[in-house]
């Protein structure tokens, strides 16, 4: 889920900036220090939205830098349990296919692709043996988040999960003669 986080920090603008437009030295700095940022708690920073207020600037002693208490409005990407979420196959391997999601990739493992044996072939396409659905890059799908770990911020997983009802490539659930799976 995409939020809008109104956040308060101090911000440290280099001299390189001096003598510039205070509010867009700030907002360069805080790109630099926010931008795809990952914490557990406030999830992936996508952007900086807006730079409501800059305060005052201090020099700290030993450091030529100026120091601003900023108030600012960060758009982040926080991954919810049993969300449904709408991406691009991005890359497919034997063992599931990866989608983007913006920000960030999921992982649906090949047997939460569909309800069915699935096949890999080394075009990267999954194919179900008896409806013969068919898995490819750039196939657009909707997918719940079944799996969530932070365990490594550097590096967050999202797992994924296509085998429910209208979850999936859009036309599996679009083709109103298919919609149990069935073989046509």
């Amino acid at each position: 889920m995409f939020y809008k986080l109104s956040v308060q920090d101090h911000v440290r603008v280099p001299p390189i900036y001096f003598g510039k437009d205070v509010s867009k030295s700030v907002a360069k700095s805080l790109q630099q220090k926010y931008a795809g940022f990952i914490d557990p708690e406030l999830g992936i920073v996508v952007d900086i939205a807006n730079v409501n207020e800059v305060g005052e600037g201090v020099v700290i002693s030993g450091d030529g830098a100026a120091y601003y208490e900023t108030k600012f409005e960060l758009i982040v990407y926080k991954p919810e349990m049993q969300e449904v979420v709408y991406g691009k196959i991005k890359d497919i391997t034997d063992f599931g296919a990866f989608i983007t999601l913006g920000p960030i990739d999921g992982m649906i493992h090949v047997s939460q692709t569909m309800d069915d044996f699935v096949a890999f072939s080394k075009e990267k396409v999954l194919t179900g043996k008896d409806t013969k659905r068919s898995l490819k890059v750039n196939d657009f799908c909707f997918a719940r988040v079944v799996q969530v770990s932070f365990k490594d911020p550097a590096n967050p997983k999202i797992g994924l999960t296509m085998r429910q009802d209208q979850l999936g490539k859009t036309d599996w659930w679009l083709n109103p003669d298919d919609k149990k799976g069935k073989k046509k």
